[in-house]
């Protein structure tokens, strides 16, 4: 989803690419069916190790950002380049339980979340901030949904 959302509201700006610790090897289909209903094409989206961005011609990663909750406490790769990290954690849709309207109601609240974390992610100035101040900004981010308080792209 973030790969998604990233590519569409951060379009020519950034280029975006999800993947995980313990891909399953299919994207989720509640995934596809969420994204198709919102007008994402998803014919390119596959499943991906986030090994396959720390191999020896990978492509320069800017920004790395673990998004699910269960993601917090696993070590990741030494991404090539040194990129600037953020953990953005967000309850993983996939283990949500219940009947399908339960189960897609978590897939839609994930989306949520990380929509308006990417929304001010791609807003942020970010030629105009030093490095310091764009790492606290991501940290922020990464609290947004958990506070009332929502910050400023300055």
């Amino acid at each position: 989803m973030a790969e998604a959302i990233l590519n569409k509201l951060g379009a020519g700006k950034f280029r975006a690419h999800s993947a995980g610790s313990q891909p399953k090897g299919q994207v989720h289909p509640e995934t596809i069916r969420l994204l198709q209903g919102l007008g994402y094409d998803t014919s390119g989206f596959r499943s991906k190790s986030w090994n396959e961005f720390a191999r020896p011609g990978a492509p320069s990663l800017d920004f790395t950002f673990t998004v699910c909750d269960n993601a917090a406490g696993e070590t990741c790769p030494v991404w090539p380049g040194q990129p600037m990290t953020a953990h953005w954690g967000i309850p993983d849709p996939a283990e949500a339980k219940g009947n399908p309207a339960e189960i897609a109601l978590a897939f839609k609240d994930a989306y949520r979340m990380l929509h308006q974390r990417i929304g001010v992610f791609a807003a942020l100035p970010l030629r105009s901030l030093d490095q310091l101040s764009l790492q606290a900004k991501l940290k922020e981010i990464g609290r947004l949904g958990s506070t009332a308080r929502a910050i400023e792209p300055t």
